[in-house]
């Protein structure tokens, strides 16, 4: 009776032992499966998070990162020491002969303006005797090469040098002026002021028609 007992003593404690380990087996997996699952949404949240983050670009290279060095600009020509620049000569200029009321033959620039020859300049050898203040109020026609011309005989015109340098043109050695009152093209307030001041005519001659009172025709 006693052994009988104690047999299924010893059935039961492993009957218990059988069940204990069952037990603990199974919590162990539940747990096991718990923490990898816990790990993969973290992992998987981790993902999320960074997944699509780049990577930092490279630094640029010291010759991307300098800029372009722009071309120096070359200095202006100067003139030779001791030397002054020269002065840039007047344009070309055309010189036009025609027939106008009131005044008959005369010689007009491009634009226009009517054109007069002064009576102390000279016309062989060609000289002007008119500076300063002078060509200031009578500035002279200047031209940097053979003017064109429309009803003037070409074999009187030519040029001259000014006492600045420029080039002035004469007709048959004249050398012509604009006059700085004529305020439009086509006038001619110019006309004998000081007895000595007169229109041109294609042929160099003075123009004595239109001469204000008191001014009496020079000899020829």
């Amino acid at each position: 009776m006693i052994r009988r007992n104690r047999i299924a003593i010893a059935v039961a404690g492993g009957m218990a032992a059988v069940l204990a380990l069952v037990m603990w087996t199974s919590n162990a997996t539940g747990l096991q499966g718990r923490t990898v699952a816990q790990t993969e949404q973290v992992g998987a949240a981790a993902q999320g998070d960074y997944g699509d983050v780049q990577e930092p670009l490279a630094p640029p290279t010291s010759e991307e990162a300098a800029p372009a060095e722009e071309p120096a600009e070359e200095p202006a020509a100067d003139a030779p020491e001791g030397q002054a620049a020269p002065a840039p000569s007047g344009p070309q200029v055309t010189l036009v002969g025609k027939s106008v009321p009131k005044m008959g033959e005369v010689v007009q620039d491009g634009d226009g303006r009517t054109l007069y020859r002064f009576d102390k300049d000279t016309p062989d050898p060609a000289k002007s005797n008119c500076e300063g203040q002078c060509a200031v109020t009578w500035p002279p026609v200047l031209s940097n090469g053979t003017p064109q011309l429309q009803g003037v005989d070409p074999a009187l015109v030519s040029t001259v040098k000014r006492a600045d340098g420029t080039e002035q043109v004469t007709l048959d050695g004249w050398p012509l002026y604009t006059y700085a009152k004529d305020e439009a093209p086509g006038q001619w307030k110019g006309q004998g002021v000081g007895g000595t001041w007169f229109v041109v005519q294609p042929d160099g001659k003075r123009n004595v028609e239109c001469l204000p009172p008191g001014v009496t025709p020079p000899a020829a």
